[in-house]
């Protein structure tokens, strides 16, 4: 199935396509703590039809899919796809993955009881949209469940800059706030809302051509000491760490819920 692609679809492919298999095997993307929070937050039971937006490498969908559900994953970057494939294999779970855009949904109304996207927002340019395509595929009475960065809203300007240096595909971490706005827009109330702080190395997260200008970018705010990147960055003798501040965020949809528009 070909998928058409905006020049900024074609950033998150080329970027994500170089980081398919480093991303997969970063241990802080499937790390105990804050994978419970999310299980918690999607309150998935055995035979649930669930659908993981923009799934990546699968790790969402292949532990929710470890509960019984009967789980879809979708995603923009084919070699995502590969990735999740050969997670859902090594972990003997059933997950069934497509290649497809967010903003489009290949999905009729109403088919899930629980739609879910983690760390994907962010790359959104009309993250607005994308939530009212799990809107509108999410039956009445489910839940819709976001997680991703959401720095506080005087550092945002500085997440940004330092996120965009990282990973060309980034367009800009909503705040909780307007996170939570988005959902009031589209008539959603949430039933979840969860935040904490995700520890990072630097050097983890980095390509070597970035490097120099990102450890120039944390070092000057770590010296400054207002945080004015908003992650909590420190040097130790291992390097610069940091924390991604993060949310949970699940709506239910209403029973008589018919999806507004978002913009």
């Amino acid at each position: 199935m070909s998928v058409s692609r905006t020049p900024h679809d074609a950033r998150i492919v080329a970027q994500f396509t170089r980081w398919a298999k480093p991303f997969a095997e970063l241990a802080i993307h499937a790390e105990a703590e804050s994978m419970a929070q999310t299980l918690a937050a999607c309150a998935v039971t055995r035979d649930m039809k669930v659908l993981d937006v923009a799934c990546g490498p699968g790790i969402i969908a292949c532990e929710l899919a470890r509960t019984g559900a009967q789980v879809t994953g979708i995603d923009l970057t084919p070699a995502m796809i590969e990735q999740a494939r050969l997670r859902a294999e090594s972990m003997n779970v059933s997950v069934a993955y497509h290649i497809g855009n967010a903003l489009h949904l290949p999905f009729q109304a109403g088919s899930f009881d629980r739609v879910v996207t983690r760390y994907s927002f962010h790359h959104m340019q009309e993250p607005g949209q994308v939530l009212a395509e799990m809107i509108r595929v999410c039956r009445p009475g489910g839940r819709i469940i976001v997680i991703d960065a959401t720095p506080a809203p005087e550092c945002q300007e500085g997440y940004d800059r330092a996120e965009t240096l990282r990973d060309p595909s980034h367009t800009s971490a909503l705040t909780l706030p307007q996170l939570l706005s988005l959902g009031a827009e589209a008539g959603l109330s949430p039933v979840v809302v969860h935040q904490y702080r995700l520890a990072s190395h630097l050097q983890d997260q980095v390509a070597p051509e970035d490097w120099s200008a990102l450890q120039a970018l944390f070092a000057e705010d770590i010296a400054g000491g207002q945080d004015r990147l908003g992650m909590g960055a420190w040097e130790d003798a291992d390097g610069i760490h940091f924390y991604f501040p993060i949310s949970i965020v699940a709506w239910s949809k209403n029973m008589d819920e018919t999806p507004h528009a978002c913009s």
